[in-house]
């Protein structure tokens, strides 16, 4: 993975150098804000999916790069299959387009580039056009369209090839400059994204813009991926280039990180969605099982084939085929694998004859397949044949930022699978959650959230507080404030200084569960308000002190 995935260099090509990254400390807000813009226009592009009904996020993810980039003006046009979109009456074979930021007179414009002028310069080449100022550029100078509408900042990316079907096109900065290379790069990843889809296929013929719909199927379902941290837009950007794509990938990334997931969401973004997803884990079987269970195995073929036995490679046939722990698989697994990879052909046990395969390889691991490659247990033609393009997925430690966003998630999940009233986690077990260490990742946080709404649930409450978490003190998470060990009791100490110290510890911690609510804190603590407002100030307590 590149260093900042979020800035792509562009081709060569009429692109500006990129803008300096450097952040001053009054730039972080702008720039959170950006990289908030980015994750979110990553993740409808990975929505977008195969669906029917793309207008929706076709239109959001059109006003997320205007956002991003500060463009004034913003045009997608699709043309119906079988059309020349450089040499087409737009009123004809327009099958679908979006604007945002122009008059009736600016679309106008936009569509007269189609047959002289950027737009078209870009379809003719096939490839992306960016300039700084079109009216100072030898390439478009002289053009009537440009010279009619004084155009200047511009970047139009084609969508599609051979011919191209339509473009994307960003006209006018609102600051002074030119479109940067990471501008270009979100302009390339909507035309790449729009490309495969209905919109832009036959199926599409003869649509206009919001016209009647068909529902969808199904639903693509980049939801599953929950938060908003950097290493999630990074994830989210991976994926949007990924998943419309027929090649193998291989997941990597520490136990319980979200593997199985990741592989869901690039079949179900993929254009084999519709076909099954079928999963084997190669660590769970001994070596005796798996080549059987992976291939298929003909009547007597083994001990226990009494009868022919489908393969999950059969099963997956026209699908997506995710193997997980790909490290664990033996020797002469990892040979007929690779035969599949080079060939789409494999052999059942006992078949004197090759089958066929049309399938997808999705692979995972949480082991170093480079050391393993490096001592002879892991062929290393397969590792190349696997990771043609890798994605690592980030351990939890790596978004700790998501933690209060995930828990939300899970806690809803456990009420909706459990049939649950409604509970919700109180501050004080956010702030627990997350300033505990989760060597299991996602799944250890998925499951000790879903065990505390259930032992909440149980107790007929609202909120689900720490205990409810970490019911076990002497498990209590490390850097949890109510651990004894970050309150050690002096050896010395009267009984009105420990009954003070005592005092200071539990109205902090009511007050932090309650997110510092002090008509809460009373009710809980059952002393009136204006006694609570006398407590913190006696120990001097406030958000981030001590411990009083």
């Amino acid at each position: 993975m590149v260093d900042d995935p979020l800035r792509a260099q562009a081709e060569s090509g009429g692109a500006d150098p990129p803008r300096d990254t450097a952040l001053s400390a009054a730039d972080a807000p702008a720039a959170l804000l950006r990289v908030g813009r980015e994750r979110d226009l990553l993740r409808k592009l990975v929505e977008l999916g195969d669906k029917d009904e793309i207008e929706p996020f076709l239109e959001e993810a059109l006003s997320l790069v205007v956002d991003i980039t500060g463009a004034k003006r913003a045009y997608l046009e699709i043309r119906d299959n079988g059309a020349d979109p450089a040499h087409s009456e737009p009123a004809v074979n327009t099958a679908f387009w979006l604007a945002r930021g122009c008059s009736e007179e600016d679309v106008a414009a936009v569509r007269a580039q189609f047959s002289s002028g950027v737009i078209a310069h870009a379809l003719a080449a096939g490839q992306t056009i960016a300039t700084s100022n079109a009216l100072l550029d030898p390439r478009f100078r002289t053009r009537g369209s440009v010279r009619a509408n004084r155009l200047e900042a511009i970047v139009c990316a084609p969508i599609g090839a051979s011919p191209p079907l339509g473009v994307v096109y960003l006209q006018d900065r609102g600051e002074p400059g030119p479109f940067s290379d990471e501008d270009r790069a979100h302009v390339e990843l909507i035309a790449r994204r729009v490309a495969p889809s209905p919109i832009a296929s036959s199926s599409a013929a003869g649509r206009r813009r919001r016209g009647p719909n068909k529902p969808s199927p199904r639903e693509a379902r980049a939801s599953s991926i929950v938060g908003r941290s950097l290493a999630v837009a990074r994830l989210l950007q991976e994926l949007v280039l990924v998943a419309p794509l027929d090649i193998s990938v291989l997941l990597t990334g520490p136990t319980g990180s979200g593997k199985t997931a990741v592989a869901r969401i690039v079949h179900e973004n993929s254009p084999r969605a519709d076909r099954p997803f079928v999963e084997i884990n190669c660590g769970a079987l001994p070596d005796s099982l798996l080549e059987s269970e992976l291939f298929g195995a003909l009547p007597g073929a083994h001990s226990t084939a009494g009868r022919r036995v489908q393969g999950k490679v059969e099963a997956a046939h026209g699908g997506t085929l995710f193997l997980d722990e790909i490290g664990e698989l033996s020797p002469a697994a990892q040979v007929k694998l690779l035969q599949l990879l080079q060939s789409k052909e494999y052999y059942p046990l006992g078949a004197s004859r090759a089958s066929t395969a049309d399938v997808r390889i999705l692979a995972a691991t949480n082991a170093d397949l480079r050391a393993a490659v490096a001592k002879k247990t892991f062929r290393e033609d397969l590792f190349y044949r696997l990771q043609v393009l890798p994605i690592r997925v980030p351990s939890l430690a790596e978004r700790r930022e998501d933690i209060p966003e995930l828990a939300a998630h899970f806690c809803k999940r456990a009420v909706d699978t459990h049939r649950l009233p409604a509970l919700r986690l109180s501050p004080g077990a956010l702030h627990a959650l997350e300033n505990a260490e989760w060597p299991g990742n996602v799944r250890e946080l998925a499951h000790v959230v879903e065990a505390a709404t259930i032992r909440a649930a149980a107790e007929g409450v609202l909120h689900i507080e720490r205990k409810h978490l970490f019911p076990d003190t002497a498990a209590a998470p490390e850097g949890d404030p109510d651990s004894p060990a970050d309150f050690p009791v002096p050896a010395e100490m009267t009984l009105q200084a420990a009954t003070r110290w005592f005092q200071s510890r539990l109205v902090r911690r009511v007050l932090e569960d309650t997110g510092w609510n002090v008509t809460e804190a009373a009710s809980r603590l059952d002393v009136a308000r204006s006694h609570v407002y006398n407590l913190i100030r006696a120990f001097g307590l406030g958000r981030g002190k001590g411990h009083g």
